[in-house]
């Protein structure tokens, strides 16, 4: 509910602020130590990475009530935003958008964690799961970005907006698509803030559809073997869809006016 979001919301940003805040049954304050709000901003930041890739991976809806906290207080505290984004690109480099080249030297099971895979005792994690968490990742970055506290004073711009995101966008179309990743992260993306974008870009962003529908899709095509369209087509579809309709439909769990008065 609405009013819940503001409690969390009003929680955190006391704590950060160096006010006491009351958690399981116990009065904490930053200012109890000298290194209290670095460590509070590092280790939020840390959890709101891991709502990504956890919760926003099984519930895609999610990802707007956890964007709309983290991007109130990134507008209040920038330090908390500046480390979310460190988080996010270490455990997602799709996010930044970057493919890590792997180097000489570097061994297979280093390398693949650099692109993302979780490794334990030199076992590599499934596929699925791995894309489950990618997906989660970049859905809550592309619901952030197009996000606002309703409560803030709405004076400057946001942290970390919409410009990001279509900047997002034109560096992973600069990008050599992968197998799997490139198709799901796209569509990811476009599904979430999509919308977004073309309010705020307009003929601009229907030209960039339009590549990607004559020119992004077949290069993915290329790299991708039968076994693993199911994601290629959903991008494919919805593709087209939108250009048929000339719109981009509401991501599905948005938040309404409505909502806030729950």
């Amino acid at each position: 509910s609405g009013s819940k979001l503001r409690e969390v919301f009003d929680k955190i940003n006391n704590l950060l602020s160096g006010k006491s805040v009351q958690t399981e049954g116990q009065t904490v304050s930053v200012t109890q130590h000298p290194q209290g709000l670095e460590f509070v901003c590092y280790k939020l930041a840390e959890k709101f990475v891991k709502h990504g890739e956890g919760e926003v991976s099984f519930h895609h809806d999610s990802a707007f009530p956890i964007a709309v906290v983290l991007s109130g207080i990134w507008e209040l505290h920038p330090r908390v935003g500046d480390i979310f984004l460190a988080h996010l690109h270490k455990k997602c480099p799709y996010s930044v958008p970057f493919y890590p080249a792997r180097k000489e030297g570097t061994s297979m099971e280093e390398y693949q964690r650099m692109l993302g895979y979780e490794v334990h005792d030199s076992k590599v994690e499934e596929q699925d799961h791995f894309l489950k968490r990618m997906s989660g990742m970049i859905r809550l970055y592309a619901a952030i970005i197009q996000l606002r506290w309703p409560y803030g004073n709405k004076q400057g711009a946001h942290p970390h907006g919409l410009s990001y995101g279509w900047r997002w966008l034109a560096q992973m179309l600069n990008l050599e698509p992968l197998a799997d990743v490139t198709a799901m992260l796209l569509l990811d993306f476009l599904e979430v803030c999509g919308n977004a974008l073309v309010k705020q870009y307009g003929i601009q962003f229907w030209k960039t559809m339009f590549f990607i529908q004559k020119s992004y899709i077949p290069r993915i095509e290329a790299v991708t073997s039968s076994g693993q369209m199911g994601c290629l087509s959903r991008l494919k579809s919805f593709v087209q869809k939108c250009l048929q309709e000339k719109e981009i439909p509401l991501p599905k769990g948005v938040l309404t006016p409505s909502f806030w008065r729950t």
